[in-house]
């Protein structure tokens, strides 16, 4: 019986960190570039109580055995890469990734990080950086005299300067992949870091070596599918109800052992 109550609450344990996900997944759903993560549980170790193939008599051995589970475990978070929707902004320095791929940028500690979150801007200084002032890499500089920029699908980023008809070409974005991407390390902010799991990253041109083209003043929004966030929100409420239900139920099961006299 005690062995009810330990396993029901290994149940509500996995259900609670289910629901933190869906919360964390709901929190972002707004998120540019923001990629939705899921759980994944598995079974504990289970104790034997009679092996199969075990004799119960002379020449007659047993067809099933007799085990028992002791409960579930959260094993991991993944991240989840599929495309996000595309929101169009007409902003010059808006910048979506229609395929594989992350945009490379440094951090104030000169760390190389990556993201999917392509709403640039410049600084004072005219370099192109994110919201959170990271700067692009390679760096890519606007003159403060130039009167559009264009960026195409390669990355090739060209402007057209004040007084001139001619584009003049400043810079490309390069964009980095990973032989697997779920195993990026989140810091926040939208931004990821290689870990072991995940490979070093390679560099290309947008449009090459598997890597998907860009599309200027366009944005990708979160993958969260609310609808489905919400299901799943439900599904683990219940399962939660029903573990927290075995744990009363074994408890009463015990209160009726100790009141027989």
């Amino acid at each position: 019986m005690i062995a009810a109550l330990n396993t029901a609450a290994t149940g509500m344990e996995a259900q609670q960190i289910l629901i933190d996900i869906i919360a964390n997944n709901l929190a972002n759903v707004n998120t540019n570039g923001f990629k939705r993560s899921r759980g994944n549980f598995q079974d504990l170790l289970y104790r034997t109580v009679r092996a199969a193939g075990t004799s119960s008599a002379a020449g007659v051995e047993l067809p099933t055995g007799l085990q028992i589970g002791q409960g579930t475990r959260t094993v991991s978070t993944e991240r989840l890469f599929g495309q996000g929707q595309y929101k169009n902004t007409q902003a010059p320095l808006d910048v979506a990734i229609e395929g594989n791929g992350f945009f490379q940028v440094q951090s104030p500690n000169g760390e190389i990080v990556y993201t999917r979150d392509g709403s640039f801007k410049t600084d004072a200084q005219g370099q192109v950086v994110t919201s959170e002032g990271y700067l692009l890499d390679p760096a890519i500089s606007i003159p403060q005299d130039a009167t559009s920029i264009t960026i195409g699908e390669d990355g090739t980023v060209s402007v057209t300067l004040a007084g001139q008809t001619e584009a003049t070409e400043v810079g490309q974005i390069q964009l980095a992949s990973f032989v697997n991407p779920a195993g990026l390390e989140a810091i926040g902010r939208g931004f990821f870091r290689p870990s072991g799991s995940s490979g070093q990253a390679i560099q290309a041109v947008p449009g090459q070596d598997g890597l998907g083209s860009l599309s200027q003043g366009f944005l990708e929004t979160s993958n969260v599918k609310v609808v489905e966030e919400m299901i799943d929100m439900i599904a683990g409420q219940r399962a939660y109800e029903i573990n927290s239900k075995v744990i009363q139920t074994a408890d009463q099961m015990l209160r009726n052992v100790t009141q027989i006299r």
